[in-house]
């Protein structure tokens, strides 16, 4: 599984588009829509001012398109070819292919979150009262990125090659604009807003909102993401089992 896992890693990393969308594309994004935006001004339906909210959305994004579909299309295609029918006659248990997939992009998501805020503190010159709070916010959005990494393994098995590229963009684009982390939800329409509020993406941006005001993540938006993470490592582990059956 060791060398599975450094296999994946090493591969990953090689690939300069995938790590150009994951690491770059968030920041630049971050520039681009927090560029002109007051240090002062607070958005409304928030406590906080337009370079901070999207900092957590930014790094947050950067850190699915990282596990989701870097996940989602080398698992799928991996199927297509073979290469997981091969693994299955090594000695290499089903959790291990699994576990390597999520260590490669968890590699890579820490990367795009770090590069998130490097640019937010000199562009924008976000600053906190504490410490802390840099570490607290790389920690919850890359921990939570699990759930995305679950999600990705799971689309990976349920669609074909062909298939998994606009069923993961459809997932991922959905996913980053319901849950306000291309704009803030406040600007949707009542009955949006009461939806964006139970997708996992929306709990995944106010943890690290929460963080920055100082304050403890809330008890829903945890509970939230522990449930997605539950949900979609069942989903992934049923479908794999399926795969498996099937092979």
């Amino acid at each position: 599984m060791k060398t599975l896992i450094k296999l994946e890693i090493t591969r990953t990393l090689r690939n300069k588009k995938f790590m150009f969308f994951s690491v770059a594309y968030p920041a630049i994004l971050y520039v681009v829509i927090a560029g002109g935006a007051s240090k002062a001004e607070i958005v409304k339906g928030t406590h906080l001012t337009l370079p901070l909210l999207m900092m957590v959305s930014m790094a947050s994004f950067g850190a699915i398109t990282a596990v989701l579909v870097g996940n989602s299309e080398r698992i799928a295609k991996e199927r297509e070819k073979g290469w997981v029918r091969q693994l299955r006659l090594t000695a290499l248990p089903g959790r291990g292919y699994v576990a390597a997939k999520i260590a490669s992009a968890a590699v890579v998501s820490l990367p795009s979150i770090l590069v998130v805020f490097i640019v937010a503190a000199a562009a924008k010159g976000v600053r906190f009262d504490g410490v802390w709070q840099w570490f607290a916010l790389t920690g919850v959005i890359w921990a939570g990125s699990i759930v995305f990494a679950a999600l990705g393994v799971a689309i990976g098995y349920l669609v074909t090659g062909d298939a998994v590229r606009p069923v993961t963009f459809i997932v991922y684009f959905g996913l980053s604009i319901l849950g306000g982390l291309w704009m803030p939800t406040a600007v949707f329409p009542d009955w949006v807003q009461s939806i964006a509020k139970w997708v996992p993406t929306h709990a995944y941006a106010a943890l690290g909102q929460a963080i920055e005001q100082g304050n403890a993540p809330h008890l829903k938006d945890v509970a939230l993401m522990v449930a997605y993470g539950a949900l979609f490592a069942g989903a992934a582990a049923w479908l794999y089992r399926k795969d498996t059956h099937k092979s």
